[in-house]
């Protein structure tokens, strides 16, 4: 009797009472895998990350140590580590995100910013909801310095980017500012619609731009070789990102590791997302998660998407007033690096604008350019806070 007795205490069901907020955070994980399998919001990292919240979460589990990792890595413990607390080595030693950066390098064809090189202006500026969101979040809503960097980086719309950043800066914050990151990235769709609608006039959104030229092969290889060096050499923190990034599509376009590439592309990403989405649902713990801090970061978030796209549009329009060949403004929305899904809004609001105007190339160069940019405000934020 003394044995079941023991056992019972030992289950999760007798141990909910310690601390009710966990049955909360489970009815959130609950909320996103909903997310994720049914509404399909970013479900390759939602639902994992769901389904890190849900085990990290379970009475009793005692699958991830948060105090394990306030400081550093606490290696005398290691014996002691869950599987999550395992796992999430590979995010606090900054292993994860970099690793996904090669994959997104792999599958990146930067051919439209090659030819088109004024769309790193439009990707720089759509950076602009990084900067004001992090002003904002610092001077008005009272989160320190780090964290206001971190929060400020959901608007790059770039997840890996985001969690490294965090990691680097605010680790406490990880488990919102990735729900929020991911969570928006899928909703870029309804977000960004009604700005770039609000900012220009359908004349505007009627113009037709002349399609990109072709690009060489030589031009695709030296690009990364190129970007690698000159942006780790005026951001040096940003140099595993930029580096990782590159590499992957050095593999891509060298044409000569055709086995790596594939590898790079498949495998090694999905296994990566799969510990990646555990390990950053595994930080969304009751105390860290349930508190009006999340409330605030949730709504940062949007601000910095709004105030992203905003800053593309804008400074589409503005180059207008020099340029002889007229830029559609709605290219520049897609200046937030979520691709290929900004591009591809930036086309479906110009064929409602004028049907059989394709805008899609033509976005991708700001896309793709947001993904270098928002790498590269990172590791300016991180030069300054880390």
């Amino acid at each position: 009797m003394e044995a079941f007795l023991n056992f019972m205490k030992q289950t999760g069901f007798a141990q909910i009472g310690n601390d009710p907020r966990q049955l909360i955070m489970l009815l959130v994980s609950f909320v996103l895998l909903y997310l994720a399998i049914k509404k399909q919001f970013e479900p390759l990292l939602l639902l994992p990350i769901a389904f890190g919240m849900l085990l990290t979460n379970l009475p009793g589990a005692n699958m991830y140590h948060a105090e394990y990792f306030a400081d550093g890595v606490k290696w005398d413990e290691i014996l002691n580590f869950g599987l999550l607390d395992v796992l999430y080595l590979g995010v606090k030693l900054d292993v994860y995100p970099c690793l996904i950066f090669i994959g997104v390098g792999a599958m990146t064809d930067f051919g439209p910013l090659i030819a088109s090189p004024k769309s790193l202006l439009l990707g720089a500026a759509a950076q602009l909801g990084i900067f004001l969101t992090f002003v904002g979040a610092h001077a008005l809503l009272g989160f320190s310095g780090p964290e206001a960097a971190s929060i400020g980086i959901i608007g790059g719309a770039d997840g890996p980017t985001a969690i490294y950043t965090t990691t680097k800066l605010a680790p406490h914050l990880l488990g919102p500012i990735a729900v929020a990151a991911y969570s928006y990235m899928a909703l870029v769709p309804v977000i960004q619609p009604p700005i770039m609608r609000a900012l220009t006039t359908k004349k505007e959104r009627q113009i037709v731009m002349k399609q990109i030229r072709p690009v060489r092969k030589i031009e695709k290889i030296v690009f990364p070789i190129v970007v690698a060096v000159f942006v780790s050499l005026i951001v040096p923190s940003t140099a595993p990102l930029i580096g990782c990034l590159m590499l992957g599509n050095l593999m891509r376009e060298s044409g000569v590791v055709e086995r790596l590439n594939k590898t790079v592309q498949n495998e090694l990403m999905n296994i990566v997302t799969i510990f990646l989405g555990l390990s950053v649902g595994a930080t969304a713990t009751a105390s860290n998660f349930l508190t009006w801090q999340t409330i605030k970061i949730l709504v940062l978030g949007v601000v910095a998407f709004g105030f992203g796209t905003a800053g593309g549009v804008l400074l589409a329009k503005f180059m207008n007033l020099f340029t002889k060949e007229k830029i559609n403004p709605l290219i520049g929305s897609a200046g937030v690096s979520a691709v290929p899904m900004a591009a591809r809004v930036s086309n479906v609001e110009g064929q409602k604008a004028k049907p059989g105007n394709f805008l899609l190339m033509n976005a991708m160069g700001p896309n793709v350019a947001g993904v270098i940019g928002s790498a590269i405000a990172a590791g300016v934020l991180i030069a300054l806070f880390g």
